[in-house]
C-alpha cells in the first residue's frame, strides 16, 4: 500500500491545470525554470508570469531578475505582463508575498512553477497559507520540464537534492509552516470538483 506521501507525490507532479490569472516564477535553479514559464504563457493559461524572489547566490542557482527578464522577452512574453516580486528571501516569503499580491489583484487561480525536487514543499508552503486563512485561492502544479536529474551544476545535482528537499518537508511541517500531505490531498479533491464543473 502507499504512503501518504507517495500518493502526493503522485498527484502533485501530474496536477491538472485550469486557465489562470498568473504563472509564479519561483526564482531558482538558474536558467532551467523560465522556459516552462513562458511556454504556459504563450499557450495562454494565464496572462501574466510573477518572477518571485529577490535573492541573487550563483552558487545557489539564484539568479537575479535583470538576468531573467530578457530571456522571458526573448520567448515572446509582453513586458507589461512581467512582474517581479522582489522582496522574498525564501520559500516561506515567497508564499506570503505572492498571496498578498493574489489578494491584491483578485486573482483566484495561480500556477505554480518551480523544478520537480522542489516543486512539494513550494507547494505546501503556499498551500499552508490558503488553508490557514481558508482563502478560496486555487493553486496549480506546473513544474519545470526537460531538466535533467544527474548533470552536475553549480548548486548540486537535482538528484541528490530530492533527500534534502523531503527532509525539509518534514522539519518544516513539524513546525508549522507547512500544509501536511493529507490537507494537501483534500485541497487537490476539492480543487477537482471546482475546475472538472
Amino acid at each position: 500500500m502507499l504512503t501518504l506521501r507517495e500518493k502526493f507525490i503522485s498527484i502533485i507532479g501530474n496536477d491538472k491545470l485550469s486557465p489562470s490569472d498568473a504563472i509564479i516564477l519561483l526564482e531558482g535553479d538558474g536558467f532551467n525554470r523560465y522556459p516552462h514559464a513562458a511556454e504556459l504563457y504563450k499557450r495562454g493559461m494565464a496572462r501574466k508570469i510573477v518572477f518571485s524572489g529577490g535573492i541573487v547566490d550563483y552558487k545557489y542557482g539564484s539568479f537575479p531578475y535583470s538576468s531573467i527578464y530578457p530571456r522571458l522577452i526573448e520567448a515572446g512574453v509582453a513586458s507589461e505582463d512581467l512582474i517581479h516580486e522582489s522582496k522574498s528571501l525564501n520559500t516561506k516569503e515567497q508564499a506570503d508575498e505572492v498571496i498578498n499580491l493574489a489578494l491584491k489583484n483578485n486573482w483566484k487561480h495561480l500556477i505554480l512553477v518551480a523544478s520537480a525536487e522542489h516543486q512539494y514543499r513550494a507547494y505546501l508552503t503556499f498551500l499552508k497559507r490558503v488553508i490557514d486563512e481558508d482563502l478560496k485561492i486555487l493553486i496549480f502544479n506546473s513544474p519545470a520540464k526537460n531538466i535533467t536529474w544527474f548533470d552536475e551544476t553549480d548548486w548540486g545535482i537535482r538528484y541528490n537534492r530530492l533527500d534534502q528537499e523531503f527532509e525539509r518537508i518534514q522539519k518544516y511541517t513539524e513546525l508549522g509552516h507547512l500544509a501536511t500531505y493529507s490537507q494537501a490531498i483534500e485541497y487537490q479533491k476539492w480543487k477537482e470538483t471546482l475546475v472538472l464543473k
